[in-house]
């Protein structure tokens, strides 16, 4: 029979099973935090107090209620809509339209920094709203925001191990796993934690990176 050690290696593959579905849930989930949060940030910035409504409650019901509610809501919901027994799909929705909220607040701070004569200008060579927003505005927001949203995309990567209730072997799950079968507890979780630290040191040296760049611009 193995010994721990060498249970413990035997399940690397395992382990890295879990490493890529966690990688594939992080990078879909943060694109989808991405477009939402777009979304719903020009929303919040229409006139009509309708859409601005619809963009508030957004925000408030997503900020206001636990992501595990949220993720099994869309998971006892997606077998209604025909798309039952995808863990993945359930996982990202959830986890990037959470997100997608809080993507939202920091682009609708940091607007504020593109200043109206901009604006009057894009109206002057006849952009609409959306155009304006699109082609004007937001690549400044994005840009003044990309160290908050590197920040919260970090964030969302720590609350990938929430897909597990969905029966999604992320690589806390699979980390789980390994534990019960090897009941090596200490090897395989600083297994696991080398696994989220090697996607997140990543984007923490981003976040670095880009707010010494803008201390010295």
């Amino acid at each position: 029979m193995l010994g721990l050690d060498e249970q413990v290696i035997a399940a690397l593959p395992e382990l890295g099973h879990g490493l890529l579905m966690t990688l594939t849930l992080t990078v879909l989930a943060a694109l989808l935090s991405l477009i939402c949060g777009q979304i719903i940030c020009f929303i919040q910035l229409r006139n009509a107090w309708f859409w601005r409504a619809i963009g508030r409650l957004y925000v408030s019901l997503m900020r206001g209620t636990p992501a595990i509610v949220q993720l099994f809501v869309v998971f006892f919901t997606l077998p209604r809509l025909g798309l039952g027994g995808q863990p993945m799909l359930a996982a990202v929705l959830a986890i990037g339209l959470n997100s997608g909220a809080y993507v939202a607040e920091i682009l609708r701070v940091n607007q504020s920094l593109v200043t109206r004569g901009q604006r009057e200008a894009a109206r002057t060579l006849g952009l609409n709203r959306w155009l304006t927003w699109w082609y004007v505005i937001n690549p400044q927001v994005i840009r003044a925001s990309l160290p908050m949203l590197v920040n919260e995309f970090t964030i969302l990567l720590k609350t990938t191990p929430l897909a597990s209730v969905v029966a999604l072997t992320e690589l806390t799950y699979a980390g789980q796993i390994v534990i019960a079968r090897t009941y090596d507890a200490t090897q395989v979780l600083l297994l696991v934690s080398a696994g989220y630290l090697l996607i997140a040191l990543p984007l923490i040296s981003a976040v670095r990176h880009l707010q010494a760049k803008r201390r010295t611009t």
